[in-house]
């Protein structure tokens, strides 16, 4: 029987920007090794255009992904969840393992100011896959 693939739930407060790139890298860089979630606390209407492009231009297409709601559900379902400035409103249940992610806030900002973030997202979704023990894509 195969062993059951570690969960990653990504949260930050509007599902937008920081925590859809660190989605899309983690499925990416994984290749289907992680079950891979996200999630905002007030979540935004359409993910940032400038992460979009950002992450277009490292080859991750983040062009059909939609911001989604946090729920106590994605946090139960998840082994190890990663806040990025949402604060007190990630519901904490025992047996999970917590992180947060000190990112600075893309939203409203234009690509320029993104590359760098994304960048930083990038190097530490590599560290948490190594903490998995998975071998990155590249």
């Amino acid at each position: 029987m195969p062993e059951p693939k570690p969960s990653v739930l990504f949260v930050c407060i509007h599902n937008a920007g920081r925590s859809q790139m660190a989605a899309a890298f983690l499925t990416h860089l994984s290749e289907g090794r992680v079950e891979v979630r996200s999630a905002g606390s007030a979540p935004a209407v359409a993910v940032n255009p400038a992460a979009v492009e950002a992450m277009a231009e490292v080859g991750v297409d983040l062009s059909t992904e939609t911001p989604k709601v946090l729920t106590a559900e994605a946090v139960q379902a998840s082994d190890v969840v990663i806040t990025m400035g949402c604060g007190d409103t990630c519901p904490v249940f025992p047996g999970k393992t917590y992180l947060d992610w000190k990112l600075d806030d893309p939203a409203g900002q234009g690509v320029d100011a993104v590359r760098p973030i994304r960048d930083e997202i990038q190097r530490r979704v590599h560290g948490l896959l190594e903490n998995l023990g998975i071998q990155p894509r590249f």
